[in-house]
């Protein structure tokens, strides 16, 4: 067994401020979607994701991996979305097995009306408190992090 690699100081006051950062900020964010549009950030997602893809329709198990959602929780989420009127779901054309979940005019129209104050918020709680240098580390360092995250998540499914 290898011995544990310690965090220095330096590097656990990183964590513990990105941790507390992420938290804070996706439970602003998330309370901002429930207040404004009566959704939380997760169904936002589902409906942005939708959105941007052709026909505004993906198979449900891409849209899960999109999410980075477990199929069961995407399933659960997409029928409370369903209920709304927001997304219909129908059978895949080319894989009997498999779903599609498609975003409707109303789903289209929900979203539209959320965006912008999302959009104020990320700015607002985000954003506005960093310099375009930070800016740019932020985007450095997370596009620097995210590749070998992917990578693992398709060869383990975590």
């Amino acid at each position: 067994m290898r011995p544990t690699r310690w965090l220095s100081e330096h590097e656990q006051r990183a964590w513990r401020a990105l941790l507390a950062a992420n938290r804070l900020l996706m439970d602003r964010l998330d309370r901002q979607l429930q207040n404004e549009a009566g959704i939380p950030h997760a169904y936002y997602e589902i409906l942005v994701r939708l959105s941007e893809a052709p026909g505004r329709a993906r198979r449900m198990c891409d849209l899960a991996e999109s999410c980075l959602s477990s199929r069961s929780r995407l399933s659960h989420a997409v029928a409370r979305l369903e209920a709304a009127g927001w997304v219909q779901r129908r059978e895949c054309p080319t894989d009997r097995r498999g779903a599609v979940c498609e975003l409707t005019d109303a789903g289209l129209t929900a979203l539209q009306a959320a965006v912008p104050g999302h959009v104020e918020a990320v700015r607002t709680h985000l954003f506005d408190r960093l310099t375009e240098e930070q800016v740019d580390q932020l985007a450095a360092i997370f596009e620097a992090i995210r590749p070998a995250l992917e990578k693992r998540r398709t060869r383990t499914g975590v």
